[in-house]
């Protein structure tokens, strides 16, 4: 039996994955699949394509949690779709939270440029890995992995966060409980949770049953 030399196989299997096209600029007219976006027509991708200018300016803090997410994900900018990459600006308020929260698609290393943030994120071991973060600090948050992050000064904080995924999704444990139409007996029995304090969070968050 002939042995296939063993250069020619790991060239073999480490080409697999190789890009055959310099590009796939996203197509937000076509229906999003799980790997994207389809390919935007080449011929009709310009460099406005690869340019994102919605980062620039603060978000807007006038809500519940006193923190706005400003995201340049694929949906947002078309020219990351299969690059497997994404930003987003987080600006924070005075006692301004981003709840617990998780990204199923991807990793985000965050950098604060402003203010002093309170971050970190709980492993599946439920330890706690939490610090608070000056200007300039980075912090890394693994994929999937609850994590958080809060205004620890008295002025206004902002941070920029990178992933690892063009759309790294969102959900935020908060909204997922109490944002919903799932019974308050149902949350009760699996958060231990009193039945009034349920239903006093349903109406802030803006869910019912």
């Amino acid at each position: 039996m002939m042995i296939l030399p063993l250069f020619f196989i790991f060239c073999l299997f480490s080409s697999s994955h190789a890009a055959v096209q310099d590009f796939c600029v996203g197509d937000l007219a076509a229906p999003q699949g799980p790997a994207g976006y389809s390919c935007k027509d080449p011929s009709k991708v310009t460099v406005n394509d690869f340019v994102f200018s919605g980062l620039g300016n603060p978000g807007n803090t006038s809500n519940l949690v006193k923190a706005a997410l400003t995201p340049a994900f694929a949906a947002q900018f078309p020219g990351v779709n299969g690059l497997g990459i994404s930003l987003v600006r987080l600006d924070m308020a005075p006692g301004g939270v981003v709840p617990f929260h998780t990204h199923p698609g991807g990793s985000e290393i965050l950098i604060v440029v402003q203010g002093t943030i309170f971050a970190g994120f709980v492993s599946l071991a439920n330890t706690v890995y939490s610090k608070t973060l000056n200007k300039g600090d980075v912090i890394v948050f693994p994929q999937g992995l609850l994590h958080f992050q809060v205004n620890a000064g008295g002025t206004l904080a902002t941070a920029f966060a990178s992933f690892s995924s063009q759309s790294p999704g969102l959900q935020i444990v908060d909204y997922a409980l109490f944002a919903n139409n799932l019974p308050t007996e149902l949350v009760a029995a699996t958060t231990f949770l009193d039945a009034a304090q349920i239903k006093k969070l349903k109406g802030v968050f803006g869910g019912t049953g």
